[in-house]
């Protein structure tokens, strides 16, 4: 898959954090001084593609996300991936930030807001997926999806049976995530998602104001590195385990996800439908196994 290399290999030339002014109203603090926060900002995502029997490629803004500026090329081919637009990572012939938009001089900052996902020629897909109104948000994902059965993983197939991993190795992950924050350590408000091998190894980890961005994060890297589905891998994500997280998952190939919150009812559901194994409330105390025990060893 291309990328382009300017102003950086998958990197926009934005800070991931600011620093604020600030009042306290702390004993012991000093009344003045200043924060470090997450910076949050909008990326549009376009994909550019010839249909057969065009000569003139068609771009199309695909999303609207609100996250933490970086890895932006891997957030955007990871949400394609996740969302069903591109089941096929192959497709996908170049990444890269937006050179022009009408109203925005050349080299402006919101440039970097942009990113364009060129397809191979001859590539085909179902455009109709480009329909569905794919604005999101950092605190819910994919907002107002253009029917219930969008909801669906149409054609998606179960995830594979393997691996098992001892509950001893489990217990560490969420420690292991944390230790591997450093925008979190920062700001203390922010989600990450980390992707660890059956002996608990750190593979990767991707962090952003919004918890979906940061699996489709990890699931762009994962593309990159030409390892979809990841079928041995383990995810542990910092929040909740929404349908969301584990639809992209699941369309990973991922087979077992931990959440340090709760799972909801249709995550649960959804992990069922499709063999995955999803664990809430993870921690160095132990968690709760809500669907595919067979892959947990220990008690």
């Amino acid at each position: 898959m291309g990328r382009s290399t300017s102003p950086g290999e998958n990197e926009a030339p934005k800070g991931s954090t600011v620093r604020i002014d600030l009042e306290r109203r702390r004993e012991g603090r000093p009344p003045r001084g200043r924060d470090v926060v997450a910076t949050e900002e909008p990326l549009e995502i376009r994909i550019r593609f010839t249909p057969l029997g065009a000569t003139e490629p068609i771009e199309r803004t695909v999303s609207i996300t609100m996250r933490t500026p970086g890895d932006d090329f891997d957030l955007a081919t990871g949400f394609l991936h996740s969302e069903g637009v591109l089941p096929d990572p192959g497709a996908i012939a170049r990444v890269s930030h937006c050179k022009s938009a009408p109203g925005l001089s050349p080299g402006s900052p919101q440039l970097f807001n942009i990113v364009t996902v060129d397809l191979r020629p001859g590539t085909t897909f179902d455009v109709t997926r480009l329909d569905r109104n794919f604005l999101t948000t950092s605190s819910c994902g994919v907002c107002g999806k253009a029917s219930l059965e969008a909801l669906r993983l149409d054609g998606q197939h179960p995830v594979a049976p393997g691996p098992k991993v001892t509950t001893e190795v489990l217990r560490t992950l969420p420690d292991r995530l944390r230790a591997a924050q450093p925008l979190f350590e920062k700001t203390g408000g922010i989600h990450a998602s980390g992707l660890f091998d059956t002996e608990g190894e750190l593979i990767l980890v991707r962090e952003d104001v919004g918890r979906h961005n940061a699996l489709d994060k990890v699931v762009g890297a994962l593309i990159t590195r030409g390892e979809i589905p990841a079928t041995e891998r383990v995810l542990v994500v910092s929040g909740r385990a929404s349908y969301e997280l584990v639809q992209k998952a699941v369309r990973a190939g991922i087979p077992i996800l931990a959440a340090v919150g709760a799972p909801s009812s249709l995550a649960v559901e959804t992990a069922v439908e499709f063999g995955a194994t999803l664990l809430g409330f993870a921690g160095s105390a132990g968690f709760n196994i809500y669907c595919g025990a067979e892959r947990i060893i220990g008690e």
